[in-house]
Order: structure tokens, then sequence, then C-alpha cells
């Protein structure tokens, strides 16, 4: 069984294994550079990718499940976000830290990172509401409002500002779900 990360028409299908090197070195990457609130909000997103918690071959994450921003500014910055982390990511940053060589880590970052800059959440944002075809009731009483449409907020799916992950591991130096999980991705690894 494995794990999906889809993006754009295109994905990134990873083994167990290769999933927890995925997200272990980008989890480094994100951990470092997350300073705004939506960092803190996609790095909750990675801790949900951790299988000793959720479970093997149970996670995976679509980009456009994830809530970019309400603008164009916003959208694009959080998508510089993560292209910058999959880019540290591929410098090898903190890899030294992780106790094992992970020999595929580089090919699964540049496909990551190729999907996400490929990856227009303008065009997903504008496709997701259309009243015209579904018709306002089906985005509820803000149809009127695209930002306010769930459609296009991905409510539910992306972590909220209440979720973010901004409490950090001492031990790994890395940012946690704590105090919803008892440690870091790599504590629940030990």
């Amino acid at each position: 069984m494995g794990n999906v990360f889809r993006g754009g028409g295109d994905s990134l299908s990873l083994s167990n294994g290769g999933t927890d090197v995925f997200v272990d070195v980008l989890t480094l990457a994100v951990s470092d550079l997350a300073r705004d609130a939506w960092d803190y909000r996609f790095a909750a997103l990675l801790t949900l990718q951790d299988q000793n918690v959720m479970g093997r071959g149970a996670v995976g994450f679509d980009l456009e499940e994830i809530d970019w921003g309400a603008t164009g500014a916003e959208r694009a910055r959080a998508k510089r976000f993560v292209v910058r982390a999959a880019e540290l990511a591929l410098r090898r940053h903190r890899w030294e830290e992780l106790g094992y060589e992970p020999p595929y880590a580089e090919g699964y970052l540049r496909r990551f990172k190729a999907m996400v800059e490929a990856y227009d959440p303008e065009a997903f944002g504008r496709e997701a509401y259309d009243p015209e075809a579904h018709g306002p009731e089906a985005y509820g009483p803000e149809a009127h409002d695209p930002a306010a449409c769930p459609a296009v907020r991905h409510e539910g799916l992306f972590p909220g500002a209440d979720q973010a992950a901004v409490a950090s591991c001492v031990r790994h130096r890395v940012l946690s779900a704590l105090p919803f999980w008892e440690g870091c991705r790599f504590c629940t690894a030990d």
C-alpha cells in the first residue's frame, strides 16, 4: 500500500517508506522556514502525513485541497513558500540529523517541486466556484462571495489557523502537532 500526493493533473506515488523519507526531509525545511500563519498551517498538513499516527498507506494530499489564500497575493506567497521549502530540502538541509541516507529523496522533492510550480491555485479557485454550473444553493448562503465558498476555501481539508503547527519539538527542533499528539514525527518513529 502506498500514498499519493497530487496536483494539477500530476501525482507523486510513494511507498510507505518513501513517504516517510519525503515528509521527513520536507518537515526539516518547513520547520526552519515557517514565519507566517499560513506556513504553520502547511506545517500542520505535514504533521498529518505521519504514518505512525495516521496509519500506513493512509496519508497523502492533493494541492487542490490546500487553502492557498483568498487573494492572488496570498496564493502567490503561499506557493512561493512551498517551493522554497522544497528547494531548501533539495539542498540536503539538516539531512545529517536523519540517522539514515535518503537515496531517493532528491527525486521525490524534484517531482513535488515541479508539481507545485506547475499548479495554478488561481485557476482551481475559479473552477471550484461556479454557481452558474452548480446553482448558488450548492455553495450555501454565501454564494455571492467566492472567498466565503467552502469549495474555494477547502474547509476541513487544510488545517485551519486553530490547528496550525506552532509547537516545536525540543528534541528534534521541528514543528509538531503538540498538544494534539505526544511528539513530532521523529519522536513517533523512535
